[in-house]
């Protein structure tokens, strides 16, 4: 007697599940917004490779240029050449 009146209780609430789905109330729901702006990202992004681009013209400039000069330092003394910035 109790396990007929717990399956019939499962039974309902599964159907006000099912119910709840297909019928589903798009006011209680909230839509997810994976990007917000895209235009705005899509501006920045251009900005950034105008950015880079001006960089290795300055880059490319130094190098046809003929200024550059490379300096070795000195090994220190286990034999390792110091990497200083």
């Amino acid at each position: 007697m109790r396990t007929n009146r717990l399956l019939a209780v499962v039974v309902v609430l599964q159907g006000l599940l099912l119910a709840g789905q297909w019928l589903g109330n798009p006011a209680l729901v909230s839509t997810a917004q994976a990007q917000p702006d895209p235009n705005r990202d899509r501006w920045l992004m251009i900005d950034e490779m105008k950015s880079m681009n001006a960089k290795m013209d300055r880059l490319i400039g130094i190098l046809e240029g003929g200024n550059l000069q490379v300096r070795t330092a000195p090994p220190d003394e286990k034999g390792n050449a110091q990497r200083g910035r």
